[in-house]
């Protein structure tokens, strides 16, 4: 849940004496079209490869935006595997700087100011990242989106080139992430309650809806869940599963997204209520032009499903629909 951190794609420049039978290979041996490094990028995942096919007598890892790339859905290691064992038409290979990408939420002047000084590091954009950096450097790209997916480039917030090996800046920057935070976002992490309770008993199937949405998402991290007991009217006792989460998102739009988990259609699954700070947040704090529950819960959904990943969204309706099999009469809303 929440990720702060990761790597990047890495970058693989193959040198040829015939730049068109280099990319005619690739194309055929790995099944990929040549794309523009831009669409490439946005493509890419960590730790899958952008493989740049360049004539022979370039030595330095420079991006030509016109020539294109190959967005190769493997890791680099066994990406240069597959290419020794083909006899590629390849005569040399160089490696860009590694990628390293940030997620701040908070202040990213801050975070800039704070990565310069830290780390030695020297502000730049991607393009010239990659030209200025050479394999025993490392780019790091701080973006405030979340970077469980791939990223855009128009989500970079900055670019850095530090002079230090990508394992050994990875390690400290992993260690500097609650210095960072703290210096970040001023006014600290928030820590909310999730309690889902369903008249039918499909809890399984209701937890992990919230727990994919939650991850999808990227909206905080899961420090305890568990059965617990509401008491919505006196002497009424239900039993509830909870969800503790710790986030940096405001509460309220926490409340409105997971509304929308509550109905799909006009079918209801669960009440899913959410305490921040001791108190229940009500529907109607987050209702704005909204006359009812139902209407609220339909923008919720519309807006949920909006930002979920097409993986995430295929999930979610897949467990929905064992949800529905098992539906029985609803109060009225």
């Amino acid at each position: 849940m929440m990720r702060l951190l990761r790597y990047g794609p890495s970058l693989v420049f193959l040198r040829t004496s015939n730049v068109e039978d280099g990319e005619e290979f690739l194309s055929n041996v790995f099944g990929i079209q040549k794309l523009s490094v831009d669409d490439a990028w946005n493509q890419s995942n960590e730790l899958q490869t952008l493989a740049f096919v360049t004539p022979v007598e370039e030595w330095k890892t420079i991006l030509n935006l016109k020539r294109g790339t190959f967005l190769v859905k493997m890791r680099c290691d066994s990406f240069l595997k597959e290419l020794l064992n083909s006899k590629a038409p390849f005569d040399r290979v160089n490696l860009g700087p590694h990628i390293i990408i940030l997620r701040i939420p908070g202040d990213i002047e801050k975070a800039f100011s704070f990565i310069k000084k830290r780390y030695n590091a020297f502000e730049t954009s991607f393009a010239r990242g990659v030209n200025e950096g050479e394999e025993r450097d490392t780019l790091l790209l701080v973006t405030d989106k979340k970077i469980n997916a791939p990223l855009n480039l128009r989500e970079l917030k900055g670019s850095f080139i530090i002079n230090e090996d990508f394992i050994h800046v990875y390690r400290t920057l992993r260690l500097d992430l609650p210095v960072l935070m703290y210096k970040t976002l001023p006014e600290g992490w928030k820590e909310i309650t999730i309690r889902i309770y369903d008249t039918n008993k499909r809890y399984e199937e209701n937890i992990e809806r919230l727990l994919l949405v939650l991850e999808d998402l990227d909206l905080g991290f899961v420090v305890s869940e568990g059965w617990d007991w509401d008491y919505p009217r006196p002497f009424m006792r239900i039993r509830v599963y909870k969800v503790k989460l710790i986030t940096w998102e405001d509460p309220l739009r926490i409340k409105f997204l997971l509304k929308g988990l509550e109905y799909r259609g006009y079918n209801r699954f669960a009440d899913i209520d959410v305490f921040s700070e001791g108190k229940k947040i009500s529907w109607t704090s987050i209702s704005r032009e909204y006359n009812s529950k139902f209407e609220l819960s339909k923008a919720a959904r519309e807006e949920l499903e909006s930002f979920l990943s097409e993986d995430a969204r295929k999930k979610l309706h897949a467990i929905e629909a064992k949800l529905l099999e098992k539906q029985a009469p609803q109060d009225e809303l």
